[in-house]
Order: C-alpha cells, then structure tokens, then sequence
C-alpha cells in the first residue's frame, strides 16, 4: 500500500525455490488486460508480464519428512531376508567435516557440523544441503556387555550403501576400505576395539560423482550440475549403519534359488561367505506349518523339497518363512516360489511367469525424493510408491539407473511386484577405461548376488540407451552366468544405443508413442523399454526449473493416459510383452510422473487407470492375447 507502482499478488500456492532463495530461472507475473484492474483514480491496467529473480526459500518436502529426527531416522531393521535378533542401528546425528585429498582421519577430534545420517550429504534432511567430493563423519558407540563380543561373538559393522569410496576406522585402526556407491559392504571390527565402554567410528568417504577428472564410477543419474534428466547427487552414507554380534562361523548372505516343477519343486540354500564343512539346517514354513527341512553342510547347497508349493505371483504374493543354522549362528529369511521364463508361444516369444504368459505393465521408478534425494525420509515413505504402482493396477516396476535398500525388495516382494532392474550407469557420453569397467563389472556382480534370493526381481537390465556402454553382448552373457534363472536385457532402449544381440528381450524407447524394436530376432521378447512422459506441472508441488516431453492439460490428463496406453495395446498384436511408462513420480525438473515429486498430489483418476490396467494384462497375458486378429 505503500507504493503506488507496485501490485502485491497473493498466490493459492507457494513459489518453489531453494533454501538459499537464488533457485535458477526466473519467477513470472502475467496479466492479460482482461481482469478489470484499475488504480485509484480509475486508470485501467493494460496487459504486462513482469519478471525476476526466484528469491522464495520454499521448498518441497514429503509429509513424511516432518516425522524423521536423529532418534528415528529409519529405524526398522535393514536386511530382511537375513535377521538376527541381536542388532543396533547408527544411524542418528554424527559429526561431519569437509575433507581434503590426502588427510588422515580425524581420530580424537570434535567435528564442526553435524549431519543426519543415513541422508546424503545434499539432501534436506542430511542437515548439510550441499556437495562435497571428500568428507569426514565421525561418531562414537558402545557394545551392549551381554553381547559377548570377544568370548565366543565377534561385532560386525555394516554399512547399507556409501558414495563412493569409503575408508572406515575403529580407534583409528582402518577395518573397511570400500569402492561402490550402490551395495553394502561390512567389517569384522573386533580386533579394533579398545578396553572400556566408548569406541570411535571415523568414516571417510570420496565421491568423484562424474567430475572431469573421476574414476568414471557407475552414478546413475547424479549429476554435479543437475538439469532436465540428471538429478542431484547422493554422496556419501546414504543407507543404515548398524551393528550385530556374531558366532565365529556366520553367514553373510543365503543365496535361494526356487524351481517349479510341480511335484518336485524346491528350494536351493546356499550359505555365503562361511568356510566349508560348517553344519547348516534349512526349515521352510508357510505360516506356522513346517513344509520342509534339509540338513548338511555348508560348501553344498542345500535342497529343500516343497510340495505343491503355493506360487508367488503380483496376483498373490506368497512368501514363505525361512530358518536357517549354520554352527551357531542362527538366522531368519523368507522366500517365493516363482519362474521367469521367455518361450515361444504360438510362434511368438513371451515372457513368462510360472510357466504362464506374462504381461509386463510398468512404470520407471527412478526412487528420488525432495527431501532425501537418494534416501527414502522413512520406511513408509520407502513403500509408499510401490504401493500406489498396485493402486493404479501396475504388475511391475522398473527400477532406473539406481539399486534401492533392502528394504525396498521386501516391500515389492510383500506386494507383489515384477522388478526390472537397471544397473546404475557411468556417465553418459565417455567411453569407460579399463579400470572403470572392471569397476562397472564388479559392481553388477555385487548387484546380482546381493538381490538374487528376492522373488520380485525377474530381469538385470545391464545398459541403458548407450549410457558408458562397452562390450554389450559379453556383459549381458555375464551376467546371465551370474544368474541363469532371471531373465537379462541387455540394451534398454535398442533404438537409442546398441544391440549386444545376447540376453532374453529386444527393448525400444518411443516418447510419447511407445514403440518396439523395428528388426525382431524371432528368439527374443519385444517390450517398450519407456513410453509416454506426460508431463503436468502441479503449481506449489513443482520443481523451480521444469520440463517435459509433451505438455497435457489437467482437464484431459486421464485421458490422454489411457489414449498412449491404447497404443500399447495395439502393440501386443505385434508381439509386445511388455511396457514401462515414463514415471510414477515427477523428479527434479522432470513433470512426467503420476504423482507429484512431493508425493502429494496424484495426477489421474485413479479408477479410471486402475480398471484399463487391469484389463490390458489380463488380455494381453493370454496364450492368444485378446483382441488381435487371429491368422
């Protein structure tokens, strides 16, 4: 009132920034001339269009970040297929300090800030909010005394993820030195610890993400200057830290291979990371009833018979409860029953769940969050997009350029959901070295032997639309060797890369009309790796700085969904098995998904999609999809 110039606009939704209120682009104001504004003397208003800077620090959150604290950052127990009774979780406030190349650990030494870990140091709710190549973290703990750690237990430190390279210390004696920004790794710290209640934990960690100078390190999609569908990084302690006791002989990790075969179904236990010749007992129940047990020891797996095994399916998720005793140790897991296959049927090559033509409906989950960046703000939150894929009638989901925490398996196995998996890419555009392969490799390896037992993963996606590609057609037969029962696709997005000609499934990317592989093999599956893109911009729950593929009106967004998901009907007749649109949440400057990046507001009519999916796998799974002209 005070400024005659100036006009003072209210607005229903708070303008997006960053907390620094610099966000990039600009922030406009707009008027066509038509709203009657006028001044006191009754001067009308013509048309204008003001701009300037985006000065608002409001930014997006989840609702659940409003829940997380250093007393309850993600407390729930972080390795379900593997369950001790006896464990302490980490996480919680540690001490933080930027590093520099070269230092030594800072043992014995307060550090300045504190972060909130397991969030990534970018990340809102880590309580830093900006990069760092190198960095210190720093806490100490106690070991409970009836633990018994040095007379018949030892302690192992787990780690759930670090980006990238991680050096880990114990009183200053280093018991962890870890590459790979996507899988866990774990320590006997034993030896380190000193007399008395109190230890001290130094974590250093480096993350070159893709700097110009790096080691090329599989990154996904972080990115040091994020724009249109690079997102920003998630360095260092991005998953739980949590301790256990531990019998001298213990199991690592149980390897649980299911084949259907009717009457002479089992179940294969491997125990690993135990020496040979240790005693192991493997009991399988569903509920309360024991339907098998197997005895031995470990060096050879164990075969449990299940008969008439109840099998895991989207449609009903069984999972059955595991025991297992190796020496002492004692743990508990879980498994499902279920086969992946693709045959031919009628001519045409399928893809196949137990035995049954399977239609893959998915959506690219790229597991990003406002607030947390690579990390969940909690287990809810964690869950909560695999279960809207089930609200919206979706059977699977494809996991993009990122491997998730446990816990996210746990969730799609309870669903029942059909998991593609991506391994995370290098960065775009460099042909990867020597080192960097290797790298890449031992990477994918890790990524396949750590989720191998877990039912919803049916098919490593091992490059993506020519992303650091090298080698296709040996990486794919690769990892097929490293697991022969799940399918293998080895270029997602043929159209956009190359064709290695090996794994099970031909895969196009057509945005926004999907698309299949223009050259069919006759041996391989046809799918559409990405489709759609649709993007719809939610004012308040947007990014500062947007994009899309195609641009839709509020008023007709359902049905310009169902109308792209017609064509991928029309595609079944030529042979599709499957497609992936493009995403279930928008991310970053991308406005494509579902549901907004805060997870907020859902942009369909629920019922609408649900009801079209729903019928669109139950027709086109048909040995003779419905629909089609016959021959």
């Amino acid at each position: 009132p005070a400024d005659p110039t100036a006009l003072l606009v209210a607005l229903d939704q708070p303008v997006v920034g960053n907390k620094d209120g610099d966000a990039p682009g600009t922030a406009d104001v707009r008027y066509d001339g038509e709203g009657g504004l006028a001044d006191a003397e009754g001067n009308v208003v013509s048309a204008f269009w003001s701009s300037g800077g985006n000065k608002s620090t409001y930014e997006l959150r989840t609702d659940w970040a409003d829940e997380v604290g250093p007393d309850n950052a993600l407390p729930e127990y972080p390795r379900p297929q593997l369950t001790r009774d006896e464990w302490q979780n980490l996480n919680g406030r540690w001490q933080f300090a930027a590093a520099e190349a070269g230092e030594q650990p800072p043992v014995g030494k307060e550090l300045k800030e504190r972060i909130l870990v397991p969030y990534p140091v970018e990340s809102q709710l880590s309580g830093i909010q900006r990069h760092e190549d190198r960095m210190w973290y720093r806490r100490t703990f106690t070991v409970p005394r009836d633990w018994h750690i040095g007379h018949g237990k030892r302690l192992k430190l787990n780690f759930g993820a670090v980006d990238w390279h991680s050096e880990v210390y114990v009183n200053g004696v280093e018991v962890a030195d870890h590459k790979g920004g996507y899988d866990k790794f774990s320590a006997d710290v034993t030896d380190a610890l000193k007399p008395g209640r109190t230890q001290e934990l130094i974590v250093g960690v480096h993350d070159p993400t893709d700097s110009a100078d790096g080691e090329n390190p599989p990154v996904g999609k972080q990115r040091l200057d994020p724009s249109g569908i690079w997102y920003t990084p998630s360095s260092g302690i991005w998953q739980t830290v949590w301790m256990e006791p531990v019998a001298p002989d213990h199991v690592d990790s149980l390897k649980l291979t299911p084949r259907v075969d009717g009457a002479a179904s089992t179940l294969t236990v491997e125990p690993q990371g135990v020496r040979d010749g240790v005693p192991v007992r493997a009991t399988a129940y569903a509920g309360h009833r024991k339907v098998a047990t197997a005895s031995g020891r470990t060096g050879e797996p164990l075969t449990l018979r299940i008969h008439d095994p109840r099998l895991w399916s989207p449609d009903d998720p069984f999972l059955y409860d595991l025991k297992v005793t190796v020496g002492r140790d004692r743990v508990d897991s879980y498994f499902g029953m279920r086969s992946v296959a693709v045959e031919k049927v009628n001519g045409v090559p399928r893809t196949m769940l137990n035995g049954e033509p399977v239609f893959l409906m998915a959506t690219l989950d790229q597991g990003f969050w406002p607030d947390g960046l690579h990390t969940a703000p909690t287990d809810e939150a964690l869950a909560h997009d695999l279960r809207l894929h089930k609200q919206l009638g979706f059977n699977s989901v494809r996991k993009h350029i990122k491997v998730e925490p446990d816990r996210w398996f746990y969730w799609a196995d309870r669903l029942g959901l059909l998991v593609w998996q991506d391994m995370p890419a290098m960065t775009a555009g460099r042909n990867p070295g020597t080192a960097a392969r290797a790298q890449y490799e031992r990477e994918m390896k890790e990524m396949i032997d750590e989720h191998i037992s877990s039912p919803s993963v049916i098919m490593w996606v091992t490059f993506n639309e020519g992303w650091g590609q090298y080698d296709i057609k040996r990486v794919a037969e690769q990892a097929k060797s490293w697991d022969p029962t799940r399918l293998v696709n080895n270029q997602s997005g043929l159209n956009l890369g190359a064709d290695g000609g090996a794994g099970d499934l031909m895969d196009e990317h057509g945005y926004p009309s999907p698309a299949l592989p223009p050259s069919p093999d006759g041996r391989r599956a046809l799918v559409t790796g990405e489709y759609g893109g649709l993007g719809l911009a939610v004012p308040g729950h947007a990014w500062s700085v947007q994009q899309s593929y195609v641009d839709v009106d509020p008023e007709t967004y359902t049905d310009d969904y169902l109308t792209k998901l017609d064509e991928v009907r029309a595609l079944v007749c030529r042979g599709s098995n499957g497609a992936v649109y493009t995403q279930i949440s928008d991310v970053e400057g991308e406005l494509n998904g579902l549901t907004t990046y805060d997870r907020k507001v859902l942009k369909p009519d629920v019922e609408r999609v649900k009801a079209a999916h729903e019928a669109l796998i139950q027709d086109a799974s048909r040995p003779a999809p419905a629909g089609c002209p016959t021959a």
